[in-house]
């Protein structure tokens, strides 16, 4: 990239927003997700390579500056997260836009994330609704999670309350929270989340935002049973026995569980398409 666009993603309309995309290898997955942003300004681009063989290569995007933040080796998304959180915040960004590599953003998505946060000072974080897609690129279903910030707040442990890679956070209020951290692996998105809502309001632009591509073939047994221990571990934490939807959040877990991951993304499709 050269100074001049550098200098113009600084000083445009979008001078205070930085994408936020950690990656582990697939070079082509960081080009073509990079490349899927359509804004009216120049655009930032923070790439946390965790340990790729060989490292990623910030590809050539007309309007964007990306920069490279390199992990001394391959830790995690939690830590990675984590990195690229306080190197924005040593930058001077207020937002961090997260979207993983293979995922594509709709048009316009950042301008009308940061409008709507810029009139709302108590949001920390902003979801999209998000279309869900297999490898193809063929719509699955659509993900339409709630809008309104107290809804959100009494369905956090029923569902997830907002599509990580979709979501725009306000870089102060992730610091002030404790960042990103490991404690909860494969879950370190509804551990953020439970957290800013513990203090800040979170919420959904209820329009499409997000491509999120379904890889059914890349998903391990095991990452996902660590997710689920995770997630059932933050309900716990959590926990609101006045609630009812938090007893139906840790049902819905436990039946996650034990239910192969094929027949819940049937269910899926059957139920949101």
């Amino acid at each position: 990239m050269t100074n001049s666009i550098e200098s113009a993603a600084r000083e445009g309309a979008l001078a205070d927003v930085a994408v936020l995309m950690p990656a582990y290898n697939g070079q082509a997955d960081v080009e073509r997700t990079l490349a899927s942003f359509k804004e009216e300004a120049p655009v930032y681009a923070l790439i946390v390579d965790d340990g790729s063989t060989p490292p990623i290569v910030a590809p050539d995007v007309p309007g964007m500056h990306i920069e490279i933040l390199r992990m001394p080796k391959n830790g995690g998304i939690e830590r990675a997260l984590e990195a690229g959180i306080d190197a924005l915040a040593e930058r001077g960004f207020r937002y961090a836009a997260r979207i993983d590599a293979g995922d594509l953003a709709f048009a316009h998505r950042l301008a009308k994330q940061r409008a709507r946060m810029e009139a709302s000072p108590t949001l920390a974080a902003l979801g999209m609704w998000t279309q869900v897609v297999n490898r193809a690129g063929e719509p699955l279903f659509m993900l339409r999670p709630a809008a309104d910030p107290a809804r959100l707040r009494r369905e956090r442990l029923l569902r997830s309350p907002m599509a990580h890679p979709s979501v725009m956070l306000r870089v102060d209020a992730v610091k002030a929270v404790g960042n990103y951290r490991a404690k909860y692996p494969a879950a370190e998105d509804l551990d953020l989340f439970l957290r800013l809502m513990d203090r800040y309001e979170c919420a959904n632009l209820p329009e499409p935002g997000l491509y999120y591509e379904l890889n059914e073939g890349g998903i391990s047994a095991t990452k996902r049973r660590r997710q689920i221990v995770s997630t059932l571990r933050l309900q716990l934490v959590h926990f609101n026995a006045l609630n009812w939807r938090d007893w139906a959040g840790l049902a819905k877990s436990l039946l996650h569980f034990v239910t192969p991951y094929r027949a819940l993304q049937r269910v899926k499709r059957v139920l949101l398409a």
